[in-house]
């Protein structure tokens, strides 16, 4: 969460002069989704302290996986202007998908 907020201000004030339009929005989903996984996480620590299951920590780890794969690459994609890092980007998305579907089947469970 902090990095989010950091790389937040830092797009916000750093790179408004830097970035292209479709670039700023760019690096603006990439913080939107390390700051709503982010909060994820810290659920995830929650529900793990008070029920510790196998599901619930694998949801945890895809949300990590996401956050640097789907975030990261969009950071780099917006910096760099190299358009062959968005072919990564999916691999996060897929990653933030279940992540999101072991928390359901834990919670259907439970």
């Amino acid at each position: 969460m902090f990095l989010g907020v950091a790389l937040g201000a830092f797009g916000a004030h750093g790179l408004k002069d830097v970035l292209s339009d479709p670039m700023k929005a760019v690096f603006e989903t990439a913080v939107r989704y390390q700051f709503i996984h982010g909060l994820a996480l810290f659920i995830i620590a929650w529900l793990s302290s008070n029920s510790p299951a196998s599901l619930v920590t694998a949801a945890g780890y895809f949300f990590l996986a996401g956050i640097v794969i789907f975030s990261g690459s969009l950071y780099i994609l917006s910096l760099s202007g190299v358009k062959a890092w968005g072919v990564i980007t999916p691999i996060g998305g897929l990653a933030f998908l279940i992540g999101w579907a072991l928390l359901g089947i834990w919670a259907f469970r439970a």
